[in-house]
């Protein structure tokens, strides 16, 4: 899963704002955030999450599992290209 300080982390990484975000992903500015002011692992509905994934991946982030290497040799997130 994907913690608020990745979704901050990424949402940097794009040069985007949280309404740009909400956008991208179908998902509304409170609810952006909310996830963003979370403790740790953003909680939120199934549908919700999914669809911040997705629309981050949509835009170049690659997620990848903790303690895990990227393709490239890398940790964590990363903006693909």
């Amino acid at each position: 899963m994907i913690t608020a300080a990745q979704m901050r982390a990424a949402r940097a990484l794009l040069g985007m704002d949280q309404r740009e975000l909400a956008e991208r992903t179908g998902l509304s500015l409170p609810t952006i955030q909310r996830m963003e002011a979370s403790e740790g692992v953003i909680r939120g509905n199934v549908d919700s999450l999914m669809k911040l994934i997705s629309g981050l991946e949509e835009a170049g982030i690659v997620l990848i599992s903790e303690g895990a290497l990227s393709a490239s040799g890398g940790r964590g997130l990363r903006l693909k290209g």
